[in-house]
């Protein structure tokens, strides 16, 4: 900390990141400020993580209604009404911001609601006035892209879905990614004809292939027209889209979930030396810092594992480097994660193609089964578990799961893989009967490879 610069630590950007390095930084002793023009929160509080898990929720609720009248319940015609569901959720949303504005004031942190741009390795300009700082740190999240095709401006993101003034009777959500599928979940399950379209061979591509593949089976048999291979090419008026197979549709909604790209234009990085790459991630080391020794980045714009957890646990490493005398590189290893649609997937650890890539045998365990709560229903929904171990340390690898609440399931299976737990050390830890969890502990089906 050096008492030449108005700040210790100057952060753009007001996201899950930008804030929780803020506040932590603060904590240590740090002068900080912090630069947004938008909303504190930044995607997942506003248009991401958490709005679509409320979503996601509502969506559930149709099935849950169906599933009801098997235990002896009786309810009258289920009605959604979706202005209910946005006003509410907007209300939660606008909680939160004020949480995070809070926790910054309450930590000290200057707060400046303006955008700022970098002019130098220790200066930034704000509202047309200059600051200086030691250390600048670049938490300005990401954007989502549109695919350069004709007709483009007729289609919305995720940004827009959270604030339609209507749902459509219709809708093609484009994009076989987190938000492609939760979408289409969420779309599905509010009553809405909805179609999920994606170019490539198989959803989710990074995850195991096997869950790719259940998942989007699943989805089917939920109602959602799953077509793999389809590119759209052009968005008429009226919204027909016509795809590179030379097929076209009409839509009351076309929606695209087609990749987010790291929000650095406009910045003034790359005058000052920080090297961008090609998608215009800022290029980082270990620890965070860019090419330049004063700017850091973390969270989606350095484009490494584009999480929330993950840029809040990058916010905690960086203040200890900067501002506890702790050096602590980045660890990206065994990352836990889930997809919010509907059912749910969650995974930790390495698929099987990967664990195949680097171990020289390895053991895949796995089952699959219809949850108790449909034993009653008509329900065919099926939950699949899957442990992936390395034949020689017999040390599971990943850990992957489709079903009820797989993110809560998963989290806590992850601490075990995270910790290099064995598969003897799985077999050894009793279950809790009955749940869906006690699999990952009773699996004794082996495929080797």
């Amino acid at each position: 900390m050096s008492a030449q610069y108005d700040y210790d630590l100057f952060t753009i950007g007001g996201g899950s990141g930008g804030v929780r390095a803020s506040r932590v930084a603060a904590g240590y002793g740090a002068r900080v400020a912090i630069a947004e023009a938008s909303l504190f929160g930044g995607t997942c509080v506003n248009v991401g993580c958490i709005p679509k898990k409320l979503f996601a929720y509502a969506a559930h609720f149709r099935e849950d209604f169906a599933i009801a009248a098997s235990f002896g319940w009786t309810v009258g015609e289920p009605r959604f009404d979706w202005a209910t569901l946005r006003a509410n959720k907007d209300r939660e949303i606008a909680r939160l911001n004020g949480v995070y504005e809070r926790l910054l004031v309450d930590a000290g942190v200057a707060i400046h609601r303006t955008r700022a741009k970098v002019r130098d390795a220790h200066t930034v300009e704000v509202d047309g006035k200059t600051i200086t700082a030691q250390h600048i740190l670049i938490a300005t999240g990401s954007w989502p892209q549109v695919p350069a095709i004709p007709g483009r401006e007729r289609a919305i993101t995720s940004n827009e879905a959270f604030h339609l003034e209507r749902l459509p009777e219709s809708a093609l959500v484009v994009g076989g990614g987190y938000v492609a599928l939760e979408f289409a979940s969420i779309f599905n399950g509010l009553g809405v004809a909805t179609t999920l379209a994606y170019r490539g061979q198989r959803l989710l591509r990074g995850f195991d292939a096997e869950l790719a593949t259940r998942l989007g089976a699943e989805m089917a048999m939920k109602g959602v027209a799953l077509r793999l291979q389809a590119n759209p090419t052009r968005i008429d008026p009226g919204l027909r889209v016509a795809f590179e197979d030379g097929s076209a549709a009409d839509y009351e909604l076309v929606m695209f979930a087609t990749g987010r790209k790291p929000n650095t234009a406009g910045l003034g990085l790359e005058a000052v030396g920080v090297k961008l790459a090609a998608d215009g991630a800022v290029v980082v080391d270990a620890y965070s810092k860019s090419t330049v020794d004063s700017i850091w980045a973390i969270g989606d714009v350095t484009n490494r594992v584009n999480l929330t957890p993950v840029a809040t646990a990058e916010a905690m490493w960086l203040a200890k480097t900067l501002f506890r005398g702790e050096p602590t590189p980045v660890d990206h290893e065994i990352v836990p994660t889930a997809v919010f649609a509907n059912p749910n997937l969650a995974t930790v650890g390495l698929s099987e193609a990967a664990a195949r890539a680097r171990f020289s045998e390895v053991e895949i365990y796995k089952t699959s089964f219809r949850a108790l709560r449909d034993s009653l229903s008509a329900g065919k929904e099926q939950t699949f578990m899957k442990l992936v171990v390395d034949s020689a340390s017999q040390r599971v690898l990943g850990a992957h799961m489709i079903g009820p609440d797989a993110g809560e399931i998963i989290q806590g299976i992850a601490v075990a893989v995270k910790l290099g737990a064995t598969k003897a050390q799985f077999d050894a830890t009793i279950g809790i009967h009955p749940t869906a969890a006690e699999e990952f502990v009773t699996l004794r089906e082996r495929f080797l490879g």
